[in-house]
């Protein structure tokens, strides 16, 4: 479904299904509440309503079910009546994999999503997933005749009023350039200033390694956030070089820079209120004469130093630079890092829930919160430091960059590398989220994470949908005794 033009509207407007084929899309309880009366121009005259309440009675969820209408023009598909405590209410997942299967064919096509308001945020994330914007087939460069689906959503519930359509817009396409000038820290210079461990995963590549930064200050801000990405455009492995079946693919290892910029562009627009800051660590961990071999030792910018006992973990090294970066210099407060970080995530949490790792238990349950919100699943992994953090233990630097034991949460131990760097007691929120898996479906990407942002920092929006799905408060506890630390640290709990 690559190339395909996706525009949500508050009203699709009518149409026969034989012009404009159909898709109705919703949970089953949710699909007996829409009238006769708002669908019958989108079905009329080839579906009547006694066939529209047969194809209703006739569908039974397990965990999905379908009905034709109209021959293959028009289609109802109801997705899973419930589902479990560490899934989306929305049932994202099967959301997308229904319009895959579903949605009939046709150059201009309709979708009617049903649901509840707090699941549209989700629910719109999810059908944009189904429609790719990249293919290099060289058909669709011949195509002359452009393919759109219309998205219109229609409301159940108590709060049904209408969907503000600017809002959705920016699920499919976040909107043009925001018009900040980036600070750019390339080749040499990362060398000079101290950023050691982007320097020394990207000198052996063609195109030299670089700390780009772009950051939004608005009047009025209280706190600064920073966005952390792992920006490996490709990973042969290093000198530790992948093998001929794990390295294909690894153009998708620069997957939390990508989600970050996306989030980074749709934030800035909707409105955001604090300082926030999205740091891209770029490289290319390639082969060559330059490459840093295993035992090398690399200063980075926190100070500490670094033996090199394998060269494919070099996530954790660039992303170590960041955060350091966004704690030095950017006085961050809050410190989020995104990263395809260890194929151990995986086995952790699976293919659908990303892991998250964080020092303060309020935002570990905000994260898993904000993830069910927005179909962009999380689930905790075990933060311990002293008891995993010795897995790095070395007896010529300040700490190696890969586990003794494999066999000891990997997922978690290389999660906490990059926090050493700022410190285990470092007194902001710091968290990290590894999208290894739900990156990518098959040999798609999949986008995820920039939903999970803009969903658990939706309070700083000035966009009211934002607000409805984000697990986050305002309030503060006055009483606390450190109070300024506090708010800085809890403000948006």
């Amino acid at each position: 479904m690559a190339n395909v033009g996706l525009q949500f509207q508050a009203s699709a407007g009518d149409a026969d299904p034989q012009s404009r084929p159909l898709l109705l899309l919703g949970q089953l309880h949710h699909l007996h509440r829409v009238p006769w009366s708002h669908v019958r121009g989108k079905l009329q005259p080839r579906v009547t309503e006694e066939l529209w309440q047969a194809a209703l009675s006739t569908l039974n969820p397990n965990p999905t079910d379908s009905c034709p209408l109209y021959l293959n023009y028009a289609t109802v598909a109801a997705l899973p009546s419930r589902v479990s405590r560490h899934n989306s209410p929305s049932a994202a997942h099967f959301l997308t994999r229904l319009v895959r299967t579903c949605l009939p064919p046709g150059t201009h096509r309709c979708i009617l999503m049903v649901c509840e308001r707090a699941d549209a945020f989700a629910s719109a994330c999810a059908l944009a997933r189904a429609f790719p914007l990249f293919t290099h087939r060289s058909g669709a460069s011949r195509r002359t005749e452009k393919k759109t689906v219309t998205v219109e959503f229609f409301l159940v519930g108590q709060d049904n009023g209408p969907v503000e359509v600017s809002t959705l817009q920016e699920i499919k396409k976040v909107g043009k350039d925001v018009g900040i000038t980036p600070t750019i820290i390339r080749d040499e210079e990362l060398k000079t200033r101290g950023f050691g461990g982007i320097y020394g995963v990207g000198k052996a590549a063609v195109h030299p390694p670089a700390l780009a930064i772009l950051s939004h200050t608005p009047d009025g801000a209280t706190q600064t956030i920073a966005w952390v990405g792992k920006g490996i455009v490709y990973d042969t492995g290093g000198l530790s070089i992948k093998g001929k079946t794990s390295m294909p693919g690894m153009k998708r290892d620069c997957g939390g820079a990508a989600a970050i910029l996306g989030a980074f562009r749709a934030a800035v627009k909707q409105g955001f209120k604090d300082n926030l800051h999205a740091v891209f660590c770029l490289a290319e961990n390639s082969v060559g004469p330059n490459a840093t071999r295993p035992d090398d030792i690399h200063l980075l910018y926190s100070g500490k130093t670094v033996e090199i006992n394998n060269t494919d973990a070099e996530g954790r090294l660039v992303l170590a630079d960041g955060v350091s970066y966004a704690c030095k210099d950017l006085g961050a407060d809050i410190i989020l890092d995104m990263a395809t970080l260890t194929g151990a995530q995986g086995i952790a949490t699976g293919k659908y829930h990303a892991a998250v790792l964080t020092n303060s238990a309020e935002w570990e349950a905000a994260c898993v919160k904000a993830g069910r919100k927005c179909g962009d699943l999380v689930h905790p992994l075990v933060y311990c430091p002293e008891l995993h953090f010795s897995e790095f233990t070395s007896a010529v630097a300040d700490m190696k960059n890969s586990v003794a034991d494999r066999d000891n949460s990997p997922s978690s131990c290389a999660g906490l590398f990059i926090a050493s760097h700022i410190g285990f007691d470092w007194p902001g929120v710091w968290v990290h989220v590894d999208i290894a898996a739900p990156v990518h479906a098959g040999e798609r990407a999949t986008g995820f994470g920039v939903a999970l942002l803009l969903a658990l920092f939706g309070r700083a929006s000035e966009d009211p949908l934002l607000n409805l799905v984000s697990p986050l408060g305002c309030e503060v506890d006055a009483q606390e005794e450190d109070s300024e630390r506090d708010s800085k640290r809890r403000r948006l709990v």
